[in-house]
């Protein structure tokens, strides 16, 4: 069960992440649009700065479920070295349950807010104001599965404790003095 699950939430993860990707592609080339149109052309474009926006703001949000899965958002390194290893995977599940108070928050009052704003315009577009408020529930959800994934492979021995991709070396790791680095070689 766990690992149809993980593999769904790797599914999940990707999705988010390629969304983010082509988000912030458009953004940029809005970006550029907006920039040609006004100094080259002389003749602003009345949408692109709102739609650019709006893309922004989604990458933002659907990026947040891969950074979520790789433990970037969740990690404060140096609580991580005061902590005795017995007690990280307790660290890890005080950690997630933080991360899923707030992310329920943004849930909640993301709905709200796209609610309330549903009868609104974006200035220059004939679309509605909630669909760039939407980015708040939908990357919130997709973050909700990528932490509560990441912790339960953390908590089934599947993936190691801690953060992904550290940049700081534990104590016993540290190269002593006249001692190379592991893997690396003397310059």
């Amino acid at each position: 069960m766990l690992a149809v699950f993980l593999r769904l939430e790797s599914q999940l993860t990707r999705l988010a992440l390629l969304i983010a990707v082509v988000m912030l592609a458009i953004s940029v080339t809005l970006s550029f649009y907006q920039v040609l149109t006004r100094f080259i052309f002389n003749a602003p474009s009345t949408w692109s700065e709102v739609a650019s926006r709006t893309a922004m703001i989604w990458c933002v949000f659907m990026a947040a479920a891969a950074t979520f899965r790789g433990g970037y958002m969740m990690a404060v390194e140096v609580i991580y070295k005061l902590v005795p290893p017995r007690f990280m995977k307790l660290l890890e599940v005080v950690i997630v349950v933080c991360c899923l108070l707030v992310l329920g928050v943004l849930i909640h009052y993301g709905i709200q807010m796209t609610m309330r704003v549903s009868n609104q315009t974006m200035s220059g577009m004939n679309i509605s104001m909630s669909w760039a408020y939407a980015a708040i529930p939908i990357g919130s959800s997709f973050a909700i599965v990528a932490a509560i994934a990441r912790l339960l492979a953390q908590l089934s021995d599947r993936e190691k404790v801690g953060p992904e991709n550290s940049e700081t070396l534990p104590e016993a790791e540290l190269p002593q003095e006249g001692e190379l680095p592991k893997g690396g070689s003397q310059p």
